[in-house]
């Protein structure tokens, strides 16, 4: 039976001022199967230590200047308001599940202080603004959330700590639209991404671009800092309808909508590539580097030969479907062809050039790090694949990029 804690004052501990303010200055400990809740505004001082295991309801701010964390993986933090709810301080907040509910206007949380979450965030309803107020929200190794949409999302960059797949929740004046990364490789790797919903033009012009890139999305683009610098990995970017003008949603129905990259080094956009979902309205590529990304629609290309690609492979010697098979139209135009494939977590597992020749095929095992101990042989799973070659005459020195996903079977 649930023990409700609610406004108790401890001596020495919790203290509420003439301005109804519940203010810690001691230990506070909220043990499972307890409810803990403030009305007035809640002051962590610097002395004071909020360990939160049970269920801790907050109705107005939140202010942290001392430790605020949990002992057990358990514990919820309920921000749930009437009006404006001011989320402050100068210490982390380290919380474990976390419930964002305030309908009280579309931006109600003001987040200026810096909370790192270690269980599940429950978007309810209601957007978390740090980029207006300079606050900082991370999810920790295995930090996730749950319920993200238009309403109800982190307007401004989210942190991204650990070695798990993860889709960002982010969005902007009232778009919530999400970026995900494959599982990087370490723990102790560090993304972080932020969505605008305003044209990049301005600050990295649409006239700098590579050949093949005809149209640049005027409406939106996303800022993906890898801090740690670890190996390139796969994005997702998300599309809508409504924001594909011009000839973008054309490009998309025609699968010519590809992902693109503000590059540095050669100060241009250039095409990352990508493959469409349709279902999900997601855009999925290897990238080269990190940075500002965006969507285009590219120039079609009038291929005078084509590859067919078969993208199920299951190696178990019964003579169907032993290995990655891509047949050529054209021998003679098909020159070159080199083939790359990513695991889940945007690892390179397989590369080959000259796909196909004296043997030269993907047949389930690695020819890159190995991803099984003590074998190359690579575990069932979805894979991706960049398929790269020359066509036409050696003059022309034309070249054709292509991706897809590969399912790899054990049967």
């Amino acid at each position: 039976m649930k023990k409700p804690l609610l406004h108790i004052c401890f001596l020495l501990c919790v203290t509420s001022g003439i301005i109804a303010q519940t203010s810690n200055d001691g230990v506070l400990y909220i043990s499972e199967n307890t409810q803990f809740s403030t009305v007035s505004g809640f002051n962590n001082l610097s002395q004071g230590t909020f360990n939160n295991d049970g269920e801790s309801f907050i109705y107005s701010d939140f202010n942290n200047d001392g430790v605020v964390d949990f002992y057990e993986d358990t514990g919820i933090t309920q921000f749930v308001g009437s009006e404006n709810q001011y989320i402050s301080g100068s210490q982390v907040s380290y919380l474990y599940n976390v419930v964002f509910s305030n309908g009280s206007n579309d931006n109600p949380f003001h987040l200026s202080g810096e909370i790192n979450v270690s269980g599940i965030v429950d978007f309810d309803e209601g957007i978390v603004d740090n980029d207006n107020f300079g606050g900082e929200f991370t999810f920790n190794i295995y930090g996730n959330h749950i319920n993200t949409s238009d309403i109800s999302y982190v307007d401004g960059f989210v942190n991204k700590l650990g070695d798990e797949e993860f889709v960002f929740p982010i969005g902007d004046q009232g778009h919530y639209r999400l970026a995900g990364i494959s599982a990087p490789i370490e723990s102790n790797d560090f993304f972080k991404i932020k969505y605008y919903y305003e044209n990049s033009n301005a600050l990295y012009s649409h006239d700098l671009k590579a050949d093949n890139i005809m149209e640049i999305d005027p409406e939106e683009y996303w800022d993906v800092q890898n801090v740690t610098d670890s190996p390139r990995g796969l994005i997702t970017l998300s599309w809508r309808e409504y924001s594909m003008t011009g000839g973008l949603m054309d490009a998309v129905e025609n699968e010519e909508l590809s992902i693109v990259r503000w590059d540095e080094s050669s100060n241009m956009w250039i095409d990352e590539g990508g493959v469409i979902d349709f279902d999900d309205q997601t855009i999925t590529t290897a990238v080269s580097g990190y940075g500002i990304f965006t969507f285009a629609r590219l120039e079609t290309e009038r291929l005078p030969c084509s590859l067919e690609v078969y993208n199920y492979v299951s190696p178990n010697g019964d003579g169907k479907n032993d290995y990655f098979a891509i047949e050529k139209t054209d021998d003679s135009c098909v020159r070159e062809l080199n083939v790359q494939i990513f695991n889940r977590w945007g690892v390179k597992v397989y590369e080959m050039s000259n796909y196909g020749e004296n043997g030269r095929v993907f047949d389930g095992h690695s020819s890159g790090r190995l991803t099984v101990k003590d074998s190359d042989k690579l575990p069932a799973n979805t894979y991706y694949y960049i398929l790269k070659y020359k066509y036409g005459s050696e003059q022309e020195n034309n070249s054709h990029k292509e991706a897809g996903f590969l399912y790899l079977s054990d049967n």
